[in-house]
């Protein structure tokens, strides 16, 4: 089920045919299933468990949706894209459409955690974006915001993407400055990618004739087995260095933010949900 609330330009921030046409390149790719299971990870040592109710905002081409729903969490996927949406929609799933370059509803209700994954680099207004979904956090809830990391590491794959920026840690901290949300901790993630990256993007240029969607593919194009195991395992061994914050660069940063007027006591994935504006009528299965 999808319910629409406003209609943005998707290709504003990525080109919606490539969202479309690249779904299962993107869906077994090892960086966004290690992506998923960071989250995860994430969730589990804050104490955040099934069935707590999660928003998946820019949830794209649905593998972290699905690796929640997998593990037994109340899930909502949000995004920009209409036709993304309708490629992981079924029945028993509830997406939203909308921009959150706009307004949202007064009336939705808050939820245990509000992800956006990948998501605010593709805004002119980051700030103004993250200030949108803190109302949609519970009081004893968590926001968990991923970016690309190091300025450095900027190239023509970003601005394929339609990412904005690369941030360090201080600009992603500046970024949640008066948005009603207090970031707790930021984390690096992808240590061991970023040799790799410099090493690889130094050698990649834009080839004549090339199309957009070609150069996406050979970006994300995989080396021969078995390296891709290989990644895949360099990604498990440190999604631990990542939660115990041990790391000191990487190609992602994650912050972890709660609002900043919390409210006592409430179990687990069972927060009070109570805001300013919101109401019993809602469609978000509980």
């Amino acid at each position: 089920m999808i319910i629409s609330y406003s209609k943005g330009k998707a290709d504003d921030n990525m080109p919606e045919s490539i969202l479309v046409k690249l779904t299962g390149i993107v869906r077994s790719h090892p960086w966004w299933q290690a992506r998923a299971e960071l989250t995860l990870a994430l969730l589990c040592q804050l104490g955040i468990e099934p069935p707590a109710r999660v928003l998946d905002v820019g949830c794209g081409w649905g593998v972290t949706l699905e690796a929640l729903e997998s593990r037994g969490y109340s899930v909502v996927g949000l995004d920009v894209s209409r036709r993304t949406l309708e490629r992981i929609d079924r029945p028993d799933r509830t997406l939203i459409e909308a921009d959150i370059t706009q307004p949202l509803p007064d009336e939705i209700e808050p939820f245990d955690v509000v992800l956006a994954l990948d998501v605010i680099e593709h805004l002119d207004d980051d700030r103004q974006a993250i200030q949108r979904l803190a109302p949609l956090v519970t009081p004893r809830g968590r926001a968990i915001v991923s970016v690309p990391a190091l300025p450095a590491l900027f190239t023509e794959f970003d601005a394929i993407q339609g990412h904005r920026r690369h941030y360090l840690p201080e600009t992603l901290q500046e970024a949640f400055r008066d948005t009603g949300l207090v970031v707790e901790r930021i984390l690096w993630w992808g240590a061991w990618l970023v040799p790799i990256l410099k090493w690889q993007r130094s050698l990649t240029r834009g080839r004549r004739g090339e199309s957009t969607e070609d150069a996406y593919r050979r970006y994300l194009r995989l080396p021969p087995w078995p390296l891709p195991r290989l990644f895949r395992a360099a990604f498990a061994l440190e999604k631990s260095r990542t939660l115990r914050a041990n790391l000191r660069t990487g190609t992602s940063l994650f912050a972890i933010a709660r609002p900043i007027a919390t409210r006592q006591h409430g179990s687990c994935g069972g927060s009070e949900q109570q805001s300013s504006g919101s109401t019993g009528d809602h469609p978000w299965p509980r």
